[in-house]
């Protein structure tokens, strides 16, 4: 079973450990060892700022990744999102996509906002198909956008507004029910 809980102070250590997995941070715009004095800093402001919420994914009741929203805009309605799953062994399952029908729901029925925004290396073409398979379409491409261990990368910029979220949304759920990823 997956379930999505509000990230707590007791999860500092683990969300470092994550962050510094090579397999995790490949994918993060920073390539540097993150340290215990940098990484409690980083902790503090996102737990305590608005414009952040982090959650921890839990699957069959062991922590295995890490989902969030960021610069959330209420102004403009709109909200960018990230996520990644520490734990190698549930990658292929369906958690990701468990995760992105349950962000959509919280940013669209919930926050209520208009615009949900995600950035993806170029590089990383499952996830890109994995976010256009839930509506988000391409809006942009950041050319040589991020500089890691010396080399220069593309970034894809997608979005997917709510009126896009609601007439795709039942077919979202259909699919993920056949997967047995939704309760009925």
């Amino acid at each position: 079973m997956i379930s999505i809980r509000d990230i707590t102070l007791q999860d500092e250590e683990t969300v470092r450990h994550w962050r510094n997995l090579p397999e995790i941070s490949k994918y993060m715009y920073t390539d540097h060892y993150i340290s215990e004095e940098e990484h409690s800093k980083w902790f503090e402001r996102v737990i305590n700022d608005p414009a952040y919420q982090y959650w921890i994914i839990v699957l069959d009741g062991k922590s295995v990744g890490l989902v969030n929203l960021y610069g959330i805009d209420l102004k403009n309605s709109r909200a960018y999102w990230a996520f990644y799953l520490a734990d190698p062994s549930v990658r292929g399952k369906g958690v990701g996509g468990f995760v992105e029908y349950w962000l959509m729901r919280h940013v669209f029925d919930e926050l209520r906002l208009n615009k949900l925004c995600c950035e993806v290396f170029t590089w990383n073409e499952p996830i890109v198909k994995m976010h256009k398979k839930f509506g988000f379409v391409q809006e942009g491409l950041f050319r040589e956008h991020i500089i890691k261990n010396g080399a220069k990368f593309d970034i894809v910029c997608l979005a997917i507004l709510h009126r896009e979220w609601q007439s795709i949304r039942r077919d979202v759920e259909v699919r993920l029910h056949k997967l047995g990823l939704l309760d009925k």
